[in-house]
């Protein structure tokens, strides 16, 4: 079972029965028991052509402008023709929303291996590492869940605190994130809460705003229309939400005291609000992890990177027990009705969504639902 997006309209989704093909050498067939299905998976659908998400599993009749959305999940190793990668093993990494994936295992050490598919190349080498869960320092089997959900944005939100933190906040000392509920941002405002000096500001919707003051990592919430009652001084903003008209308000509300203004997602992806007024304030720049990742290895070597991140994990989940409800869909209809949620924004932000097609049937016509 693959579920498959149309890229130029990704409302459009099919459910498609696929057959299995026979191992060629040196290759590994995984079954895809569980992935999490979030707002970051949106993003890589609206960057897919940019970043080349699209180029990692793509639909096998190219041309067609169907995709498959990369997901974070655990899977099984089923099949296998490579040596070092035995059957029955276990591991986290980057799938496709499927119930299967054939991959060329390369790179194989202690604690996984690398899918050297051509198509993988097409990306960071991060998002085509898998990892044997027995040697992961982070997995927890009871949190398995959180792993699947948390641990891709967590990443992103490491890179984010750690890069602002590399330049001293720019001279800033203020954080100001929107799409405060999100929980790329709430990771990212609970590590930028922890250092010292610093005003983590939030910004979300009237509907999200009790949740996102009851959390405790932000100093200040406000609403998208109250960004104005903000208190004057040096500020960098993160940008999470994607909405134009949000970005033009905070840089007037800011203007030359605006240190620096960070993309990193697009939960509001259809906000297409005019741009034909240049922003007052520095231009914004997207935030590319793997570049940041790549540094920090050079600078404390991966030993000391993956320690970093482990640690900041560590502190991160356990505080995520006092907010976060784990929600299951299984089969094609229900995984679509969460990837429909996420992409018209009908997201409670206290609910995680751990998704399932494996040993499932669901219907192989496109959809739109709005």
């Amino acid at each position: 079972m693959n579920l498959e997006v149309d890229k130029s309209d990704l409302h459009r989704m099919r459910a498609v029965e696929r057959p299995s093909v026979p191992l060629g050498p040196d290759q590994a067939r995984l079954r895809v028991d569980a992935f999490g299905l979030t707002s970051n998976n949106i993003t890589y659908a609206v960057y897919g052509e940019a970043m080349r998400y699209w180029a990692c599993f793509p639909a096998p009749e190219e041309g067609t402008g169907w995709g498959r959305v990369p997901v974070w999940g655990f899977g099984e190793v089923v099949e296998s023709s490579t040596p070092g990668v035995a059957e029955s093993t276990r591991v986290y990494g980057y799938f496709p929303m499927a119930d299967e994936v054939v991959v060329q295992p390369g790179r194989i050490d202690d604690s996984g291996f690398s899918d050297l598919t051509a198509t993988r190349g097409a990306v960071p080498a991060v998002y085509s590492r898998y990892s044997f869960v027995e040697s992961d320092p982070v997995y927890d089997a009871d949190r398995e869940a959180q792993q699947m959900l948390l641990w891709p944005l967590m990443v992103t939100s490491f890179v984010v605190d750690d890069f602002l933190g590399d330049h001293g906040l720019f001279g800033a000392t203020t954080a100001v994130i929107s799409s405060a509920s999100a929980k790329t941002a709430i990771a990212a405002a609970f590590l930028l809460a922890e250092r010292d000096g610093v005003e983590v500001v939030g910004l979300t919707s009237g509907a999200n705003l009790g949740f996102v003051a009851g959390l405790g990592c932000y100093d200040t919430t406000v609403t998208y229309d109250d960004v104005d009652s903000l208190a004057a001084g040096d500020a960098c903003f993160i940008d999470i939400a994607g909405r134009r008209d949000v970005t033009r308000r905070v840089h007037a509300h800011f203007g030359d005291h605006l240190r620096y203004s960070m993309v990193v997602g697009d939960t509001h992806w259809d906000n297409q609000a005019d741009r034909s007024e240049p922003l007052t304030g520095p231009r914004p720049v997207f935030l590319f992890a793997p570049d940041q990742i790549a540094k920090r290895r050079r600078d404390w070597g991966r030993d000391g990177f993956e320690r970093a991140l482990s640690a900041a994990w560590n502190r991160f989940v356990p505080w995520t027990d006092q907010w976060l409800t784990i929600r299951h869909a299984a089969g094609a209809d229900e995984v679509e009705a969460v990837y429909h949620s996420l992409l018209d924004g009908r997201i409670d932000p206290r609910v995680g969504d751990i998704c399932t097609l494996a040993g499932t049937v669901g219907r192989s016509r496109p959809t739109d639902e709005r």
